[in-house]
């Protein structure tokens, strides 16, 4: 009879599907070559099917090994959580938080909050995931999230933070070269950072700005992040939160009241966290930290 799999096997698992080699997986995992190729062996026999196959481009994985994947990474996720848990004493504001958020709400906004609320509490670390991928906070992905939409799911305990505005802005410089657009319709003379592809976000912007549709995007990228950074660099005119733009000296807000837009920020988490003195003190951090981004934003915007 075939015993369990051991948990490290599916780590491995995950390594190299990750990867695509067993020996990249090593590297990663502190382990020697032989070993991984041993972890996965006594996984296929576990299983009882083969979970990769060799190319040229390295180790492949088979149908088997795509709908073991999910399943792979939930025990991941949840010895995750399972050890940030454990990383705290119950009455004490210590161990480890997961934080989720955007690129750029990670980067540009939380972390002088995160760094007060680490003076505060000496004995927390902080986990943050820069993404803008939705991290489930139901399967313990992220044990705090903060999201640009607001959250669907039960079992979560979530404040809503309110509209942080967005609007256009270019370069001091760019400006000098190209002139300022006084009109929607000037602005499609300039060139513009946007989109890679069609979002929601860009479907929402022409059915509230009808006379922008159709307007081609010089500069495009799916990273908010790198849209910020062109914007910056005077590639042209971008949209950013106004909290970013007006408190760069160098950045001109472009079409104010024309183009401004907003988007809902929300703060989650588990509700089975609400009773964690880390969790708690770094979500209470976060929603007030945040509160006060937003009550910056609106000012400079008025």
């Amino acid at each position: 009879m075939i015993e369990e799999p051991s948990w490290d096997f599916y780590r491995t698992f995950l390594t190299v599907l990750r990867h695509g080699s067993l020996s990249a997986a090593a590297r990663e995992l502190g382990l020697t070559q032989p070993t991984v190729g041993r972890h996965i062996d006594a996984l296929e026999q576990a299983v009882g099917t083969q979970l990769f196959t060799r190319s040229q481009s390295g180790l492949l994985p088979t149908e088997a090994a795509r709908a073991l994947a999910p399943f792979a990474e939930t025990m991941a996720s949840s010895s995750s959580a399972l050890l940030r848990a454990a990383s705290g004493h119950r009455n004490r504001i210590e161990g480890t938080v997961r934080i989720s958020a955007s690129e750029v709400i990670a980067v540009e906004v939380l972390p002088p909050i995160l760094a007060s609320l680490q003076e505060r509490h000496p004995a927390l670390e902080i986990e943050l995931s820069a993404s803008d991928d939705v991290e489930d906070l139901l399967n313990r992905e992220a044990d705090i999230a903060v999201r640009m939409m607001e959250p669907q799911q039960d079992a979560l305990v979530v404040r809503r933070i309110g509209d942080i505005p967005i609007a256009c802005y270019a370069h001091r410089a760019y400006l000098a070269r190209h002139g300022t657009p006084e009109t929607l319709e000037d602005i499609r003379d300039h060139r513009l950072i946007g989109f890679d592809r069609q979002t929601a976000y860009v479907r929402t912007m022409v059915q509230r700005f009808p006379a922008a549709g159709g307007i081609a995007f010089a500069f495009r990228t799916d990273s908010y992040l790198a849209q910020l950074a062109a914007i910056r660099s005077g590639c042209g005119i971008g949209m950013c939160q106004t909290g970013l733009g007006d408190a760069d000296p160098n950045l001109v807000r472009v079409l104010p009241g024309i183009m401004d837009m907003h988007i809902g920020t929300w703060v989650a988490m588990h509700e089975n966290l609400k009773t964690s003195p880390r969790c708690r003190a770094a979500f209470d951090a976060l929603v007030e930290g945040l509160k006060i981004y937003l009550d910056n934003c609106v000012s400079t915007r008025a």
